[in-house]
């Protein structure tokens, strides 16, 4: 979000709406252990417990132009007594005449957990009520370092007010930052500002998916990305932290800034952050349709056998260790589409590990043991629950038959 955007990301996949929203698919919501989690439940007027939070401050524009500067204390930033944060925005210099462009036209706040709290995988969430406005910029996201890109930006949700009805998620990171940029956007049939919305992702080693409200609307993976953008890198595989923040203006925000009344606001009831793999319990994997684990079969570790389901007996046929390079191994060998097909119905098999992108798999936070390469889901063939049942590739659609737990 951060640098400057003077396009919108030409490789955005957007999905059109009319009445409410459709989405490209649906991924349930894991069970997960509760990481991190703000409530802001204070007394209306107080401030963000310093000990999560930080102030950026100031008005350089953060490489945007934009017309905000940001300050530190209660005035841009505070709790509404009603279970709230509120970051409003406001007309006028505040006293503030040293921004990028000199006298500063708004104060707004942006606040980070830098230093405080970052996270590597997992579930990020916040349920934010967007203010209404052209020109103005709200955002929710994270940041893997100061080296920016390098260090990657994921940016779960932005709104800009001179399209209300349009949501942003998107990749930024060496070679592919700014204008270029790799995301989704959702565009839906009234503008998100009239509600409270669920602004969400997913993220795992080699996979981020966005969600709003629980829905699905757009997936990134390493072989997506490079589909998209050529040899760039993928750099999502480390800690980051989070921020939220309400700009004006700017190279992306745009819109009519002379326009928006004295004081906007941006509602943030809270922010969650929460895992279910990144300490699992075991190594099994297990099928949620059946409680069977996946396994190889006579434990019989021969390059082509066909992995299937089987009642969960803690054998080594049933260990599977993700590794550092996106494999899935078990008895010294790895999970491997057959033939290095990709497409639906391609069977599971066991093969030695050879270093073809097409052996990665990753387990994500939704339980969803995807292909990186196919971007399709492991699949329990014909939702069959018996011992043997055969694993195919299919296309990831939330089905029980798709979703598997570390045991």
């Amino acid at each position: 979000m951060r640098k400057s955007r003077f396009l919108i990301a030409a490789a955005a996949v957007v999905v059109a709406m009319s009445a409410g929203f459709t989405v490209v698919s649906q991924g349930d919501t894991a069970e997960a252990a509760v990481v991190w989690n703000e409530d802001f439940n204070g007394a209306a007027g107080t401030g963000v417990d310093t000990s999560k939070w930080n102030f950026d401050t100031g008005g350089s524009g953060f490489g945007n132009q934009e017309l905000e500067y940001y300050t530190s204390g209660t005035s841009n930033v505070a709790m509404d007594g009603q279970g709230h944060l509120v970051i409003t925005a406001r007309k006028g210099s505040g006293g503030h005449n040293d921004c990028w462009n000199g006298t500063c036209q708004f104060t707004s706040g942006r606040i980070q957990t830098a230093g405080k709290f970052t996270q590597q995988y997992g579930h990020i969430e916040a349920r934010i009520q967007v203010p209404n406005g052209s020109g103005l910029w709200p955002a929710f996201w994270m940041l893997g370092g100061s080296n920016w890109p390098t260090d990657g930006e994921i940016d779960i949700m932005e709104v800009v007010g001179r399209d209300p009805n349009r949501l942003y998620g998107t990749l930024h990171g060496p070679g592919y930052s700014g204008g270029n940029s790799y995301g989704g956007q959702l565009v839906a049939g009234s503008p998100w500002y009239q509600a409270f919305h669920n602004f969400a992702v997913d993220w795992s080693a080699n996979q981020v998916v966005w969600t709003v409200d629980g829905q699905e609307y757009f997936r990134a993976t390493p072989a997506s990305l490079t589909a998209a953008k050529g040899n760039v890198s993928w750099v999502y595989n480390h800690a980051f932290f989070i921020i939220l923040n309400l700009a004006v203006g700017g190279n992306f925000g745009a819109g009519n800034p002379a326009s928006l009344p004295a004081e906007s606001k941006m509602l943030v009831d809270y922010v969650h952050v929460s895992t279910s793999n990144t300490a699992p319990s075991g190594n099994a994997l297990k099928s949620s349709l059946s409680g069977r684990c996946i396994d190889i079969p006579g434990a019989n570790p021969v390059d082509g056998a066909l992995l299937q389901t089987y009642d969960c007996n803690g054998t080594a046929a049933q260990q599977w260790t993700a590794n550092s390079d996106g494999t899935m191994q078990a008895l010294g060998k790895c999970m491997d589409p057959a033939g290095g097909a990709l497409t639906n119905g391609t069977p599971i098999q066991l093969v030695t590990c050879n270093g073809n992108p097409v052996q990665r798999f990753t387990l994500s936070a939704a339980g969803d043991l995807v292909n990186v390469s196919a971007n399709r889901c492991v699949d329990v063939k014909d939702r069959n629950t018996a011992n043997g049942a055969q694993l195919q590739l299919w296309d990831c659609s939330g089905a029980s038959n798709q979703k598997w737990t570390r045991a």
